[in-house]
C-alpha cells in the first residue's frame, strides 16, 4: 500500500474503502474483508448510519487500531462550535474510539457559513487537543476555501471531492495543490454515473470506450484503471464496495502504472457534468437531517 503525507505530516493510506450508502447490516462484512484484504483506511460519515458497524468491524479485527485510519465525517445538521464537539463525542463513541484519524466537514453549507466556519473551529480545536490527528472539509469549491482560510488558522489535511475522468474539477484541484491541500476522490470509479440522477442519456465511465481499452492493454479492470489514474495523480481514493471479489480487485492497483499518452486520454474524457449535488443546494432545509446519539 502507498501512503500519502498529509499537510501536518500524517500520513494516510492512499487508498482507503468507502461505505457511503452500505446499509449496516453490509457494513461489518464489507469492512472485515477489506481489513483481511489489506486496506488500513476506512472512510465514513455520521450522516452514513454506518459508524457504528465500522467500529465493530475493527474492533474484531486481528489488526491494531494503530494500524487502521478511520476517517469520518461531520453531518451539516450538526454544525456550530459546541454542535460539532458533541458530534465528535457521538460518532467516537459509535465507532468505539478514543481518537479519529482524519475528521472533515460534509458540506460546505454555502446558505449558512458562518455555522460552518464555526464548526471548523471546533475541528481545529479537537486537533489541539488531540481528539483528531488531521481535519479537512469535502465537497468545498475555491469560494468556499477561499472564505475558510481567511477565517481559520489550518490548512484542511484533505478535501473530498466528487472526481473521476467525466467529472475532475480541475480548477479545485489546482488551488488545492497550490495550498497544501490533498485531494480526496469519492466515486472515484465514477459509480455516480451510473446512478438515474445522472440523467437520461446517462452512461457508466465504466464502460468508455477509452477506460475498457486501456484496461486491456494492461490485463486490467477498467475500475483499477481509473483508481490507478486517481492514485499516479497523488490522490487519496475510496471506492465503494460490498463485494468480496470487488473490494479485493480494487486495492491491486499498485503493479502497474499508466504511460503519459494514457494518463491524458483519461483526462481528455472530462465532460463538466457534476453527479452529485450541487454544493449551493445543499441547505439544512433540503438535507438537514437530525443524527442520532451514540
Amino acid at each position: 500500500m502507498q501512503n500519502l503525507t498529509l499537510n501536518n505530516g500524517v500520513q494516510m493510506p492512499a487508498l482507503g474503502l468507502g461505505v457511503f450508502q452500505t446499509p449496516p447490516d453490509e457494513t461489518r462484512a464489507a469492512v472485515t474483508a477489506a481489513l483481511d484484504l489489506g486496506y488500513r483506511h476506512i472512510d465514513t460519515a455520521a450522516a452514513y448510519g454506518n459508524e457504528r458497524e465500522v467500529g465493530q468491524a475493527i474492533r474484531d479485527s486481528a489488526v491494531p487500531r494503530d494500524d487502521i485510519f478511520v476517517e469520518t465525517k461531520i453531518w451539516i445538521s450538526d454544525y456550530g462550535y459546541d454542535e460539532t464537539l458533541h458530534s465528535f463525542d457521538k460518532s467516537a463513541a459509535k465507532l468505539g474510539v478514543d481518537r479519529i484519524d482524519l475528521l472533515i466537514l460534509h458540506q460546505a453549507l454555502p446558505s449558512d457559513f458562518d455555522r460552518t466556519l464555526a464548526a471548523y473551529r471546533a475541528l481545529e480545536k479537537l486537533l489541539a487537543d488531540g481528539k483528531v490527528r488531521a481535519i479537512g472539509v469535502s465537497n468545498f469549491m475555491v469560494d468556499h476555501l477561499t472564505a475558510l482560510l481567511d477565517a481559520t488558522t489550518v490548512v484542511p489535511a484533505v478535501n473530498q471531492l466528487e472526481i473521476h475522468p467525466y467529472f475532475q474539477q480541475r480548477a479545485v484541484l489546482d488551488f488545492d495543490d497550490r495550498h497544501g491541500i490533498l485531494n480526496q476522490a469519492w466515486s472515484p470509479i465514477g459509480g455516480i454515473t451510473f446512478y438515474p440522477g445522472y440523467g437520461e442519456d446517462r452512461r457508466s465511465v465504466l464502460e468508455d470506450p477509452v477506460v475498457t481499452a486501456i484496461a486491456a492493454k494492461h490485463g486490467k479492470s477498467p475500475a483499477q484503471v481509473l483508481l490507478r489514474w486517481g492514485v499516479q495523480q497523488g490522490r487519496s481514493v475510496i471506492p465503494k464496495s460490498t463485494k468480496r471479489h470487488r473490494i479485493a480487485e480494487n486495492i491491486d492497483i499498485f503493479d502497474f502504472a499508466l504511460t503519459t499518452d494514457e494518463m491524458e486520454a483519461l483526462d481528455a474524457l472530462e465532460t463538466g457534468r457534476r453527479g452529485g449535488p450541487e454544493p449551493a443546494d445543499v441547505t439544512l432545509a433540503a438535507y438537514g437531517r437530525a443524527i442520532p446519539e451514540a
